[in-house]
């Protein structure tokens, strides 16, 4: 594989005063889901303590970021209501937030949910609906200078693998990201705190999500951040011929290699640690690469 040249350094990111270093280094987001139903972990964690000490387990992993959701994203999951993920949340976040160093980031699309996280610590929102399904959500990451994931989904978690259609996906994803920060910058929001996620997996077919991957590199030009969520998806499992969550292991660490060769700058995982020593491996080589390109 050719390892595409950066077009130029990425501009900072802040999230609530504190800067990533994504200009300089792949991040690390560890998973920590609170629900009864998620399709790698679900009811793993939805006792405060035993989520607190995942999170510190994923620091001490070397996570740079903690993402924490009380609401399962997965096909066909139900929707949750806004007091029950308050309730499945909040202790978990005031917890995570006053015991670890990292940031914290927390899963949702509701505003109320998102303020109360913020009121609590967290310095970041992962939003699915990329600000589409909560009109008050814009206005909060702008007054609260907090960091913003913009995920691309064509559907809903209900819909959304029923028939995903695409003109050519990546651009049709590009395309959307352009639409998203124009939407977030006029609500206020700046720039520097956005990080954009292509969604695999969310509105994607297996030949969706394997050209969005091999494209990665078209997204560059859009000059912020890119997170990728690959982690144990369904796709890989599908290439890799393994049934199960804990068979996609090797099969994603070999997904996650590639989107960092292509511009990736932060993965979202379950397996802290062994994706750590992927990113670690990818830009020793890439780093060794450019040594030889200035020789």
């Amino acid at each position: 594989m050719t390892i595409p040249p950066r077009s130029r350094p990425l501009p900072k990111t802040i999230a609530r005063g504190s800067v990533l270093p994504l200009d300089q280094r792949v991040l690390v987001m560890g998973i920590l889901n609170v629900t009864p139903d998620s399709f790698s972990d679900g009811g793993r964690y939805l006792d405060p303590g035993a989520a607190c000490a995942r999170a510190l387990e994923m620091e001490q992993e070397g996570a740079d970021v903690v993402d924490i959701g009380a609401e399962s994203s997965r096909p066909g999951a139900a929707p949750v209501g806004e007091e029950e993920e308050l309730r499945r949340l909040m202790p978990v976040v005031t917890e995570v937030c006053r015991r670890v160093r990292i940031p914290v980031s927390v899963d949702t699309t509701k505003s109320r949910v998102a303020k109360q996280a913020l009121d609590a610590g967290a310095a970041l929102i992962n939003d699915i609906t990329a600000l589409r399904g909560d009109p008050d959500m814009s206005s909060l990451i702008a007054e609260s200078g907090a960091g913003i994931v913009l995920m691309h989904m064509q559907g809903s978690s209900q819909t959304m693998q029923e028939h995903p259609w695409y003109d050519d996906v990546t651009n049709d994803i590009r395309v959307f990201f352009r639409e998203r920060m124009d939407v977030a910058c006029a609500s206020g929001i700046q720039p520097e705190q956005i990080i954009l996620d292509p969604g695999f997996g969310f509105g994607k077919n297996l030949n969706h999500n394997l050209a969005v991957l091999a494209n990665l590199d078209a997204f560059q030009e859009l000059e912020r951040p890119l997170m990728v969520g690959i982690s144990r998806k369904a796709f890989v499992g599908r290439v890799v011929g393994r049934e199960g969550f804990e068979g996609r292991l090797l099969g994603a660490a070999g997904a996650v290699a590639t989107a960092i060769i292509l511009g990736a700058r932060m993965v979202r995982v379950h397996d802290v640690a062994q994706m750590r020593d992927v990113i670690r491996m990818v830009e020793a080589i890439v780093g060794a690469r450019s040594q030889h390109a200035k020789a």
